[in-house]
């Protein structure tokens, strides 16, 4: 268990494609929130949850912090999640990707070092939302903030969110590791993303076929 990393997991709460919140849609006969705490758990000593609708996770025995910066997307749970730890490097997950692995996690923590963020590219994207982000670049996170959401104020777009985690990416000492498939713990599913209800389809049945594959 890592005592000097802190798991972050972010269940946002607005799912517009899903139509639900992804968090407490059910895979098999558990909450995608309580999969994703499951396998954060015996990995990190101190485990957050960033969320924008508290009350729903009351069940749940872990510290849960709203976004300081409201509906400007994933940017701010991570912004909300470094501000709340007590680590230097802290493990970023959404709850988007229940396929997840621990091993896949221990591949990302190892190639961190001497780097502010580390993520992995798979699928052709950059898996933003699953990676090692280091507590000091909350600065930077806020001056792209108030700087994006300025600009988007004096064009009078204010229905547009544009605080992209890739621009934070661009703006860090980011390791981008590219031999995803050479990492401990990576299988062809284990970063299908979950957006819409069809992918969640998808996720359900890979998840049947591994466990008729273990019966």
């Amino acid at each position: 268990m890592h005592q000097d990393i802190t798991g972050i997991i972010l269940s946002g709460g607005k799912s517009t494609r899903m139509g639900q919140n992804k968090s407490f849609l059910k895979l098999g006969n558990k909450f995608i929130i309580d999969i994703v705490i499951d396998l954060m758990k015996p990995l990190f000593n101190d485990v957050l949850i960033i969320t924008n609708e508290p009350e729903l996770y009351s069940y749940i025995s872990l510290k849960v912090y709203e976004d300081i910066y409201k509906e400007i997307g994933p940017i701010a749970g991570i912004h909300s999640g470094l501000s709340n730890s007590y680590t230097k490097k802290n493990f970023i997950i959404s709850c988007d990707i229940p396929l997840m692995n621990s091993e896949m996690i221990e591949s990302i923590i190892k190639q961190s070092k001497g780097y502010d963020i580390t993520v992995v590219r798979a699928d052709g994207y950059v898996q933003e939302l699953c990676g090692i982000y280091d507590k000091s670049i909350i600065p930077t996170i806020e001056n792209i903030i108030k700087s994006e959401l300025s600009t988007e104020v004096r064009h009078e777009h204010q229905g547009k969110r544009k605080c992209k985690v890739h621009n934070l990416l661009h703006s860090c000492n980011s390791n981008i590791i590219e031999n995803a498939k050479e990492l401990n713990g990576y299988n062809t599913e284990i970063f299908l993303n979950m957006n819409t209800p069809e992918d969640f389809e998808i996720i359900q049945s890979v998840l049947q076929i591994k466990e008729q594959k273990l019966l």
